[in-house]
């Protein structure tokens, strides 16, 4: 995907580069682009053959030697032999709503040397110095990866409607930033060193949310505006999975952890040794205000069900809020109340002791009232809510009940609905890790990864225990950030 000097080309560069090393080997080339909304058509311009896939146009760009044998409006069909130590480059160039570039061949291929220089040296840049730092270099590429660089925004996948299920109805489009997301990515890039990306970040994050009424979404477009409604759109579905959907439901969900998220991260950033601006300290004072008055409602959890509740996770996130906003203030970054914050962040926990702890099972429950589990708890023992031991026998519950081997699944129940879900597996080891069993937490990563391992380094949402394959949406943000805090908890604890 080839960028130039300057960063991103405002036009999209697919690249492909093959040379001939040795023997003859003959290539098919097929492009055969999908077009689930709006009309797919050819049109012969004057300087190209231009494919129009809704508001998208596209054009494939290749040497006089490579040879096209079909050229229909749904597909082309190449072929080119590479033999005797030749080279060729093929292209893929496009241009949402724009006029769209046509390079000459030299310019791009020279590109390909130019963009794979530049994520090298990215890499270089980042500061970890510890186990496991090759897989933590894949898992901050592919974030990188997933940066919107218009608005900082990050998207949580690059694909929609890939099943958490094979044949079922769980199909969902993740091609926007979840407020959640970008605050979990934001922490994982500063922590691994990088800079210019998890500022970007943070500050389309405050940019967005102070600009959007009161109180924050749960998710935005990648420009910060409003999700559309969720739509089912008529495509078969990947391997007969369907419906297919675009939009989201999320857009109108309330998830009262992701007040946890911005301050977390706004403590971080600050620690880090940044400097919070007046908007973002005042919008920080808002939120943990909000959060004072908020946390006794009911949400939809980090997991987005329609089922309402008190979810233990989101109660704690919320005293994560009011104990970060607390340290904010006490430390000089931003103006408020701490001692209320405070107060109240004390108040939320004894209310998660008496009202969403089990004694049968020994552990916090998904949500007051139950005896079902929640993975997501897994993730507090990095908040410091460990005390009395808690925080270790529902890490055991949880383990017993929805672990299969180094995989672990959502909550109660998720193991009939869909594969295990990589980011809570990575939460498992940070939980060893922060918990004080440092080795068994390397032990399990180690295992973890050879379950995750592919030629790529590139993680699904989920993986089906049973087979191995991936599941769910890719490259998923959530399982890469989550994997790269799993190797932080692990260097940060020995």
């Amino acid at each position: 995907m080839n960028s130039g000097a300057g960063g991103r080309l405002p036009w999209c560069e697919l690249a492909r580069r093959i040379e001939s090393l040795s023997g003859s080997v003959e290539f098919e080339i097929v492009v055969a682009p999908i077009c689930a909304q709006g009309a797919l058509r050819k049109v012969d311009h004057p300087n190209a053959t231009v494919r129009y896939i809704g508001g998208v146009a596209t054009t494939f760009c290749h040497s006089d030697d490579v040879v096209i044998e079909v050229d229909e409006d749904e597909r082309t069909i190449a072929r080119w032999t590479a033999a005797d130590g030749a080279s060729t480059c093929i292209a893929l160039l496009v241009a949402d709503q724009a006029p769209l570039a046509l390079p000459d061949l030299t310019s791009i291929d020279e590109r390909i040397d130019l963009s794979d220089g530049e994520w090298r040296r990215w890499a270089e840049q980042l500061t970890y110095d510890g186990p496991f730092a090759d897989d933590l270099i894949r898992c901050a590429l592919s974030l990188k990866f997933l940066l919107f660089s218009k608005t900082g925004a990050i998207a949580a996948a690059a694909t929609s409607g890939l099943p958490e299920r094979i044949g079922g109805d769980k199909n969902y489009d993740y091609r926007f930033a979840w407020v959640r997301d970008a605050a979990y990515t934001i922490k994982a890039l500063l922590r691994a060193g990088a800079l210019s990306e998890p500022i970007g970040a943070f500050g389309w994050l405050v940019q967005t949310i102070s600009g959007d009424g009161p109180e924050p979404k749960v998710v935005y477009t990648l420009r910060g505006d409003e999700v559309p409604e969720e739509e089912i759109i008529e495509v078969p579905g990947y391997r007969g999975s369907s419906p297919a959907r675009v939009g989201n439901r999320a857009r109108s969900q309330v998830q009262l952890s992701c007040y946890g998220d911005i301050l977390e991260t706004a403590v971080l950033f600050a620690r880090s040794g940044h400097v919070l601006d007046p908007v973002t300290a005042r919008l920080l004072t808002r939120l943990a205000d909000q959060c004072v008055v908020r946390w006794q409602e009911k949400d939809s959890s980090i997991w987005e069900l329609e089922d309402l509740q008190h979810y233990t996770f989101s109660k704690i996130g919320c005293w994560l809020a009011l104990s970060q906003a607390a340290n904010l203030a006490e430390e000089g970054h931003i103006e408020g109340d701490s001692s209320r914050w405070r107060e109240e962040s004390e108040r939320i926990r004894v209310w998660i002791d008496e009202n969403c702890w089990s004694e049968e099972k020994q552990a916090y429950t998904f949500f007051a009232g139950t005896e079902k589990l929640d993975a997501a708890l897994l993730l507090t023992t990095r908040f410091g809510f460990e005390h009395e031991g808690r925080l270790r026998r529902t890490r055991s519950a949880i383990e017993k009940e929805l672990a299969t081997g180094p995989l672990v699944y959502r909550y109660t129940g998720a193991a009939s609905e869909e594969g295990a879900f990589v980011a809570c597996s990575c939460w498992l080891v940070e939980a060893y890790a922060f918990l004080g069993e440092v080795d068994r937490a390397e032990d399990m990563l180690r295992t973890l990864l050879d379950v995750l391992g592919n030629n790529f380094g590139i993680l699904n949402e989920q993986i089906d225990p049973e087979t191995g394959g991936g599941l769910g949406n890719l490259p998923q943000g959530l399982s890469h950030l989550a994997l790269l805090h799993a190797i932080f908890s692990i260097q940060e604890n020995s």
